[in-house]
């Protein structure tokens, strides 16, 4: 591991406005010293299409080069229909494709979300965690964050205001800075 930490941030949303973009840039803001969040953008991958993995777009594989890099993945999802958002579903099958050929494989990841109802995107967040264990990857379990009633956590520019979610979601992102260093020993 490198002597600082790359944590790969990956929106479960293609909207601009979206809290979930939001939360990943607090992360960035109140990930631990010797660690950094780099976000990066989904749009622009295509649907997954199996006739395409031998050789797939160029965003794709810059994705999957992005998450080989990085030490640690974090995820920030919305819920949709008591799931994933399909662009985050398809990002992943593009990742982790072709078969034998994932970079998912033994990364340590986080998961947290934010969502204008009460339950902060909790369905969408076990949804993602039985993905991540197809894929081999190391999941924080706790603390969880989950970000419910967003509109009152938020401002209109997108900061996270609220200081208790800030709070959680510090000590969440200290327990992946650990869970991911205990990993690579």
């Amino acid at each position: 591991m490198a002597s600082t930490m790359t944590i790969l941030g990956i929106p479960g949303s293609l909207r601009a406005a979206s809290y979930n973009r939001a939360a990943l840039r607090a992360a960035a803001e109140l990930v631990p010293e010797g660690a950094i969040v780099e976000i990066f953008d989904l749009a622009g991958i295509p649907p997954f299409s199996q006739d395409d993995e031998q050789s797939p777009p160029a965003k794709v594989v810059e994705f999957k080069q992005r998450i080989r890099a990085a030490d640690a993945i974090l995820f920030s999802t919305a819920e949709y229909n008591y799931s994933i958002p399909g662009v985050l579903k398809n990002a992943i099958d593009w990742a982790s494709r072709p078969y034998g050929d994932s970079a998912w494989g033994g990364k340590p990841a986080a998961v947290i979300g934010a969502s204008i109802g009460g339950l902060g995107t909790a369905r969408a967040q076990y949804h993602l965690r039985q993905v991540m264990v197809f894929l081999n990857m190391h999941a924080l379990n706790q603390p969880e964050v989950m970000i419910g009633h967003a509109s009152k956590k938020f401002d209109d520019s997108g900061t996270l205001t609220d200081e208790d979610t800030r709070a959680h979601m510090a000590k969440m992102l200290a327990s992946l800075v650990e869970w991911t260093r205990r990993l690579s020993r």
